[in-house]
């Protein structure tokens, strides 16, 4: 919901700190993160630090890297010391590593040696792994402990963790061995034991585990956290429901824009250079162009039938297009199914049969009005007519195979199926359709 700031941006204006600390503390964190972009730069440094103590990390966490790089570099170093300590390990380690090498080295400076340890720690995990974006802040239990003791150790720590729901039981060498969550905990008796009423058969991920699957399986057990284990088994950290709703954000942002034959990018559109957003989209304009060059030289083949007969130039766009677009469904139905897992590549048997049986139904419909179509417009022209519907027929059933095929083939070598999109699909249906469409003309009219 909008909410009304011009009060607020008369009161940074005057300078009012009082006034501006009193209209900061009724908005929420995300929304005052919102309001600190859209400032001059001039004023954001005021306003942070008229936020609370208590809240001043948690709205640090939701800035863009260049807004907390600013803020970093114009603050003392006493400063940065509270908000690096203060802030969550996982948002920590994600701050950092968007930071050049001066910020780095300032920020670690004045971070207390634990948490300096703990995110260098964080910062040697693999890229888009578990391990990089876990958090460490957890309850954890041991299973000899009542239920009363678990609740001691639960209030006696709970307010440096990020979440307290679930809580994870570990033996003496911090090996994972069970979970239990506050409300079984408030549902026992005080003497209970926590190793009988935990749960044993535990879910977990190791720390190399690539997000994608991490935030795969969180999503397919609704869990709220899911914990990390390193090589040994030994408890290392915990990912939350917001790392992975963060997960999935970057993951589908890729995939569209893999889908739309450009290279990811994770800045903003505005926030981006003219020269970075034509690099991120020249290399596969450029094969676009060149593959399309096929195209070219099919028609250059059938010059001959042009010239005999040429109404049939009038019939190529809708093939071409017909047959893009149908690829484009299908590859986009089963890349929207590989990322969900609903699909894999040992349902290729099963997924080819049924777009067999989809584009027949669709090529007879499509190609029985466009029979109809040609009929009324050129009466008489009924070979004419016939040849172009069956270049259609033939057209969608080929183009939903590529459409579908494309995908799996790219997840089986290993690659991101999301490349194999509409661009890629279409360039390859065009030149098939056309060589389709001139073989049943010159075998039909010519």
């Amino acid at each position: 919901m909008a909410i009304d700031l011009r009060d607020l941006e008369r009161l940074i204006a005057d300078k009012d700190f009082k006034g501006v600390r009193a209209e900061l503390s009724v908005l929420q964190d995300a929304d005052i993160a919102l309001f600190m972009e859209e400032l001059q730069r001039e004023h954001v440094v005021m306003v942070f630090r008229s936020l609370p103590k208590d809240r001043a990390a948690e709205i640090f966490s939701y800035l863009s890297s260049d807004m907390q790089q600013y803020i970093v570099e114009a603050i003392t170093d006493q400063e940065v010391s509270s908000i690096i300590n203060d802030l969550y390990l996982d948002d920590a380690a994600d701050f950092l590593e968007e930071m050049p090498a001066n910020v780095v080295k300032r920020v670690l400076r004045n971070a207390s040696p634990e948490v300096r340890e703990l995110i260098n720690h964080f910062l040697k995990y693999p890229p888009h792994s578990a391990g990089s974006i876990m958090t460490a802040e957890f309850v954890d239990l041991r299973k000899t402990m009542r239920v009363s003791e678990a609740f001691q150790r639960i209030r006696r720590t709970a307010i440096d963790k990020e979440t307290v729901y679930t809580c994870y039981v570990m033996d003496d060498n911090r090996r994972l061995e069970g979970v239990v969550t506050v409300r079984e905990l408030f549902l026992a008796d005080d003497d209970d034991i926590i190793g009988d009423i935990m749960e044993k058969n535990v879910i977990a991920v190791r720390t190399t585990e690539d997000q994608e699957e991490v935030a795969a399986l969180l999503s397919h057990y609704n869990f709220i956290s899911l914990p990390v284990v390193d090589e040994e088994s030994r408890l290392v950290g915990i990912v939350t429901f917001d790392d992975v709703m963060e997960v999935i954000h970057q993951e589908a942002t890729e995939d569209f824009q893999k889908m739309a034959a450009m290279a990811p990018s994770d800045k903003p559109y505005l926030k981006t250079s003219v020269f970075t957003l034509a690099k991120n989209r020249i290399v596969w304009l450029m094969i676009l162009m060149l593959s399309a060059t096929i195209t070219g030289s099919i028609l250059g083949k059938y010059e001959a039938a042009f010239i005999s007969l040429p109404v049939l130039i009038t019939f190529i766009p809708m093939l071409t297009d017909t047959g893009g677009n149908t690829g484009s469904q299908s590859s986009t139905l089963i890349i929207r199914g590989m990322a969900l897992n609903e699909l894999d590549t040992k349902d290729v048997g099963r997924i080819l049969r049924k777009e067999l049986s989809v584009s027949a139904l669709m090529g007879a419909v499509l190609s029985g009005a466009n029979f109809l179509r040609i009929i009324l417009l050129h009466p008489g022209s009924y070979t004419m007519a016939l040849a172009v519907s069956l270049a259609l027929y033939a057209t969608v059933m080929l183009a939903a195979t590529i459409g579908s095929m494309l995908p799996l083939a790219a997840r089986a070598l290993k690659a991101d199926p999301a490349i194999m999109a509409a661009p890629v699909v279409t360039t390859l249906v065009d030149a098939t359709c056309l060589i389709i469409y001139f073989k049943i003309v010159d075998l039909l009219l010519l």
